[in-house]
């Protein structure tokens, strides 16, 4: 028995956003809600419609009285939930952000909104207390030159922007916890975004001792799906003042958003994977300019990008002066490592590491305190060379590099092919003698072992991640980004193979080297108590001379400019389009870009870069570059977003993946 539907009384016409991924088909739809439910569709709330014979999920985006659809209009199939889990807000980011990237509105949604978990939905919200706000200390900002200023203008609820370096040996997260508590005091909501659980783990601790635990959340990837969307539902709901999460926390529905936080936006992690790839930095200033919102980009280091937005006056420097910085640091002093100074040292046999770094390394344990040593990979040995003439030794079947797997292993191992070589001699000189080319954490935590015999070696890295270790006599050896904290600091630090890390093709090589330095010196005590970091690398290079000097700030300055120098961004927006020849070429003919735009290429995809998703396996893939100054970036983006939409549309080539000022451009 069928039942006759009657269109709701007042603004029968409900505009729906399907989520529809294919760029052709990002555009609202008109449909009509019945008399029932009325009430459920509202603004934001989840939908399902039927749309080309069969059902899909959408947002319901507005109501209206009339349409400009000319023909019969079909029925909204389901209102899902009565929750408006899209809020305007949220919205009106995802439309910038999709316009930014060239993505579509679909994409974003989904990483912008959770999946829904009805039970948790349906239950009620546990009633709060009202917030009472406690006076915060913000004595420690006035270290920073402008520091006292800015605390100020936040408690006042103006919209302060600011790029903060912070000190070395600086607790970041207390600073980041002071002002996210000041800034709740006023009656508005804090958005943090931070690389990794153990950064969540270290603000959260330290926020809660700020802010109840009641009006703080942690949004992470490693949560089930109903508790992530449980703590999604509190921001959503105005329960949470203080949203601290990993790179999706971006869009978290923070109600009455007044300051966004970033810590360490030059980490790879804050880049999402998955279309149309924004990046968390661009996304969360993005909304500090959307609602005119107080930002803090923090971090030991700088990138290009953040300092661009301090030379362009959009966000002022917070920075300490050189005194109070020559206080703070670690002694830094750079150790040559050359073929030439390892015969003239026999220590740099044993353990990698000329005399005076293992001097600084037995001093500190001597003085009780551990020894940080920080190395580029996991694993033993990734992959090795001859001794003598350092070629690369590789396998006989595949030309694959050849590595050891452990140290019991009989041979070599070909990473490509895994076919094992029992006898590696030289294909260039003859020699069977070899060398690591990076050696690993666990090779190096062995070499050092018998290099300080009696000493406690503690690993860091891969699947057994250490939060922190003890103050007592140690050797921490770990990967860079996992490095453990030492209570009261390291007493020495020892960067290993800083060639490895920056040798690397790659635009950002010599940044996010010395990010990864910084992070590690950071934790090493002050030069007047005793800190001395090693770092074994040329002091030439300008890279080694910014640690040594601790100037991230000069560096981001020599890095911009060259960067301007020679096009690339920030200085620029750059599009990188990956596929076929064919489908790249018909793409970029097919789109209208800006005048000023330049195509280069084409490139090769550049390392571990995926191919796109759908271009068969035996095709092969290539990419293009299109750079256009920066006023123009929106208008390269639309105009390969449109011709994405009609490529789509006509199915006549294979996909092609657009990327707007991807993190390795080739």
């Amino acid at each position: 028995m069928s039942t006759t539907r009657h269109p709701a009384e007042h603004e029968p016409i409900a505009r729906v956003l399907p989520m529809l991924s294919v760029p052709h088909l990002d555009r609202e739809f008109d449909y009509l809600v019945a008399s029932e439910q009325s009430d459920e569709a509202q603004p934001g709330v989840r939908v399902r419609v039927r749309f080309h014979g069969r059902l899909v999920d959408g947002f319901l985006l507005e109501r209206r009285s009339d349409t400009d659809h000319v023909g019969k209009l079909g029925w909204l199939d389901k209102v899902v939930s009565g929750e408006p889990v899209l809020t305007h807000d949220i919205r009106r980011l995802t439309d910038a952000v999709a316009a930014r990237y060239a993505g579509t509105r679909a994409d974003v949604l989904r990483l912008a909104v959770p999946p829904r978990h009805a039970t948790v939905e349906k239950r009620p919200a546990p009633p709060l207390e009202p917030l009472d706000p406690q006076p915060v200390d913000t004595a420690a900002w006035a270290a920073y030159q402008g520091g006292a200023q800015f605390v100020a203008a936040l408690q006042e609820g103006r919209a302060a922007r600011a790029v903060w370096q912070a000190l070395p040996g600086e607790s970041w997260p207390q600073r980041l916890a002071e002002i996210a508590a000041a800034t709740v005091a006023t009656g508005r909501g804090v958005l943090a975004v931070v690389p990794d659980q153990r950064d969540i783990d270290q603000l959260q601790a330290a926020a809660t001792a700020l802010i109840p635990d009641t009006r703080v959340v942690a949004l992470s990837a490693g949560l089930g799906p109903a508790e992530r969307y449980r703590r999604w539902l509190r921001a959503l709901r105005g329960q949470a003042r203080l949203v601290i999460g990993t790179r999706s926390a971006a869009f978290a529905p923070v109600s009455d958003l007044g300051l966004v936080l970033i810590w360490d936006d030059g980490d790879d992690s804050l880049v999402e994977p998955r279309a149309p790839y924004p990046h968390s930095r661009e996304v969360a200033m993005l909304r500090a300019h959307q609602l005119r919102c107080a930002a803090v980009i923090g971090g030991y280091a700088r990138t290009a990008e953040a300092h661009a937005l301090v030379r362009g006056g959009w966000a002022h420097d917070l920075t300490a002066s050189r005194r109070a910085v020559r206080a703070h640091a670690p002694r830094v002093v750079a150790l040559e490592d050359s073929a030439y100074a390892q015969e003239r040292d026999p220590a740099a046999h044993t353990a990698r590491l000329p005399s005076m770094a293992l001097d600084a390394a037995r001093a500190a344990l001597r003085a009780d305190t551990p020894v940080l040593v920080q190395v580029p990979r996991r694993g033993y040995v990734p992959a090795l060379a001859c001794g003598r003439c350092r070629s690369i030794a590789r396998c006989r079947h595949c030309t694959g590099p050849l590595s050891l797997p452990g140290r019991d292993a009989p041979g070599a191992v070909c990473r490509w092919c895994g076919r094992e070589e029992l006898a590696l001699r030289c294909a260039r000189c003859g020699s069977d003698a070899v060398r690591a080319v990076v050696v690993g954490a666990r090779r190096t935590a062995e070499e050092l072992g018998r290099a300080f015999p009696g000493a406690a070696v503690i690993t860091s890295g891969g699947d057994s991640v250490v939060a922190t270790v003890p103050h007592r006599p140690a050797v921490v050896v770990a990967t860079p980004g996992v490095e453990p904290v030492a209570e009261g600091g390291y007493g020495a630090a020892l960067l290993l193979d800083a060639w490895a890390l920056l040798g690397r093709q790659d635009l950002r090589a010599a940044e996010d080297t010395l990010r990864r330095w910084m992070a590690a010196a950071a934790l090493v005590r002050s030069h007047d108590d005793g800190g001395v970091v090693a770092v074994v690398a040329e002091s030439a290079i300008p890279t080694v001379q910014a640690l040594v000097r601790w100037d991230p700030v000069g560096h981001a300055e020599a890095e911009l400019d060259a960067r301007t120098e020679v096009g690339l961004p920030p200085a620029v927006h750059m599009a990188a389009v990956d596929g076929t020849t064919d489908a790249v070429d018909a793409l970029l003919q097919a789109a209208d870009l800006p005048d000023g735009a330049e195509v280069l290429g084409p490139v090769d995809l550049p390392v571990g870069a995926r191919r796109p998703a759908g271009v068969a396996a035996d095709h092969p893939v290539g990419r293009m570059l299109v750079r256009v100054p920066r006023e123009l970036g929106l208008g390269l983006a639309a105009a390969l977003r449109r011709a994405s939409a009609a490529a789509s549309a006509r199915h006549d080539h294979e996909p092609v993946r657009v990327q707007i000022d991807p993190l390795h451009i080739g």
